[in-house]
Formats: C-alpha cells, structure tokens, sequence
C-alpha cells in the first residue's frame, strides 16, 4: 500500500501528512495551491483528497505537483469534508497530521510547532487570521475575536495523532460542524486537546459572495453549542423589547460587543496579527448573528439545513452523547501510548463507500 501512494519508507520518510479535503464544481485552476503544497512537500507527505467532477478531478491532477498523493474520497457522509478526511486518515502512514481546509496557508515553522505540540496532545487546535482583509474577512474577524475572549477559536484546521482517530473509528460525518465533531470524539474518548490560542496560521479570505451564503450556514452550527445559542436567540427581542425602557441600550450593547472583541484580540498575543480596528466589526457581525440564527431555527425545524444537495440536521453531538459512546474504556489514551493501529478507520455507523 505505501509503494502504491508513493510514501515508501526512506531514510527521508516524512513524519507528519499533511491532509487537504478538496472540491471544486467546475474547473479554473487552483491559483497559489500548488506552489504552496509543494513547499510543504519539503516538510511533509501531502494527501490530496479531491471529490470534484471527474473532468475537475483531472485538471487537478496535471497541476497539482509531483509527490502530492491525489485520492477520490472512499467514505459517504452528508458532509464531503470528512469523507476527505477519513481518507487521508486511511491513506496516511505518519503518526502525525494536519488536516487543513485549502485556504490556509502554513509556514514550515508554524507547521514544526504544531508537530511538536502532537507530541503531548491527541489534537491541536491553533489560530487561523486572514492575511487579506476585505471587508467581509474583517467581518469574520470579529466572530474569530469573541470566540477568543469567550474561550477560542475553530479554525480551518487541526493538528491530531492519527492513532487517536483510528482508536475512535473516525468521526462522524453526518454533521455540520465537523471540526468541532473530530475535536469532542477525541476528547470524549479520552484524548488531551491543546488550544493553541498564540500560534497563528493565516488563511485566504473567500470570495465575498461565499461569504455571505455561509451567513445562516455557520449559525446553524450554534445547535452544538446549547447556551451560545440560547444568547443569540434572546439578542434579536431583547433589544427590541428592552429599546423603549433603555434607548441606549442598542449603542450599550454594541459597545459592550467591541470590548469584549477587543478583549480577545489583545488575548494571547492576538495584537501581531488582528488590527487594532477589527474589534469594532464586532456590533455589525453580532446583529448579523441576531437575524441569521432565526433564519437556522426556521432550517432547523424543517428538518435540517441544506448542504450539497441534502439536508443535515445535527450540528455535532453533545458532549453527553459522545461520552456515553466511549463510556468505560479510554480509547484514544491506549491509542497515544501505543505504536499505532495500521487498520483503517470506518465512519461511526457505516462502512467505507464502495
């Protein structure tokens, strides 16, 4: 199998894969992704997982470069990012991988840092900031800021130990939030996470028009997050209701918004890479929320959000329901301690596509 993916074992075998779920619709290129995936071709094998039409999967493939293994996904989820995944899990022979959306852009030194962090923790959760700033990115920068006063970020990728997802049989990829998903299996199965929240992996901003219809898309992963939600929800009528008795209160709460934007971007460093202005985005991206999770909620009750001509109704499991799958045996510590199962995963409740 490894002579076949072209990771033969050397005196150069790298020691960490670097998996890329991939899909494009129609062709046109890959812009600065080939050049960027071969120099982390110097620090690490490269999976490509590409689950674009096979007329796109071919261009691909001329411009991808040589040494970067290209797969079609093996697995069937309503959600093609972790069928990406569980491939290059299957595929891969490192005990290390960075699993990385095809907008972010390591350096060898931030890629060295998340290494090494694997080396104590079963996943690696750093911090993505764009390093374009439209104005929809400096839009999104200030959900990133919140998320990093209130606790952290969810990037676009994740540093984990491929013996850890191979102990969980892989992750479930019927659900939305799928990086949220990967991070709650292996810490309910027992493995150690590490937030690092001053290590800062810049990725590129989307297109304007992608950006805004992911607005009701990235609310509906707020059903994963019970008490987030339950805020968003109240933001929207509270401020209508409470605006007769408090007239100020609209400007109250976008001021309190920016503070507690401002908070997370001096957080951990954040200062060397987010603007100062980016926490007053904050009351724009928050009245934006306020509208777009009512918008999910309406999703939510017709039975679930459109992605990729389905529907997804959960968002990610509960902490409760994953912990209860894994109750009475720490898998992924007996899998951190271990030499690592060769076997490949299978997605929780279903086998490999054919």
């Amino acid at each position: 199998m490894t002579e076949q993916l072209g990771l033969e074992r050397s005196a150069e075998t790298p020691s960490a894969t670097y998996i890329l779920p991939l899909k494009r619709g129609r062709a046109g290129g890959l812009g600065d992704l080939p050049g960027y995936l071969q120099r982390v071709l110097s620090w690490s094998a490269v999976l490509v997982v590409d689950g674009s039409p096979p007329e796109v999967f071919a261009e691909h493939s001329r411009l991808l470069p040589a040494g970067v293994v290209h797969l079609r996904p093996e697995y069937a989820c309503l959600n093609g990012k972790v069928s990406g995944v569980l491939t290059g899990i299957r595929h891969a022979r490192t005990k290390t991988l960075v699993i990385a959306d095809d907008d972010v852009r390591y350096t060898a030194d931030s890629f060295r840092r998340v290494a090494d962090l694997l080396q104590s923790a079963d996943v690696v959760r750093p911090q993505n900031y764009f390093s374009d700033l439209p104005w929809h990115a400096r839009w999104d920068t200030a959900r990133s800021l919140l998320n990093r006063a209130l606790g952290a970020d969810y990037p676009g990728t994740l540093g984990v130990r491929r013996s850890a997802l191979l102990a969980t049989h892989g992750y479930d990829g019927d659900v939305l939030f799928e990086n949220l998903e990967l991070i709650r299996t292996v810490r309910s199965a027992g493995g150690r996470e590490v937030v690092a929240r001053s290590l800062f992996i810049p990725r590129k901003p989307c297109a304007a028009g992608h950006f805004l219809r992911q607005r009701v898309r990235q609310a509906y992963d707020d059903f994963a997050q019970p008490a987030r939600l339950a805020l968003e929800l109240s933001l929207l009528p509270g401020v209508l209701l409470g605006r007769r008795r408090w007239p100020l209160l609209p400007l109250a709460a976008a001021a309190t918004a920016a503070g507690i934007a401002e908070a997370g971007r001096r957080r951990a460093g954040g200062t060397r890479v987010f603007p100062p202005s980016s926490a007053l985005w904050a009351p724009a991206w928050l009245l934006e929320r306020s509208v777009s999770i009512w918008a999910a909620l309406v999703f939510r009750l017709a039975g679930g959000i459109p992605y990729a001509g389905a529907r997804i109704t959960t968002a990610a499991h509960s902490r409760r329901v994953l912990r209860r799958r894994f109750a009475g045996r720490q898998a992924v510590r007996s899998g951190r301690t271990g030499a690592g199962d060769p076997a490949a995963p299978v997605r929780l409740g279903a086998a490999p596509a054919a």
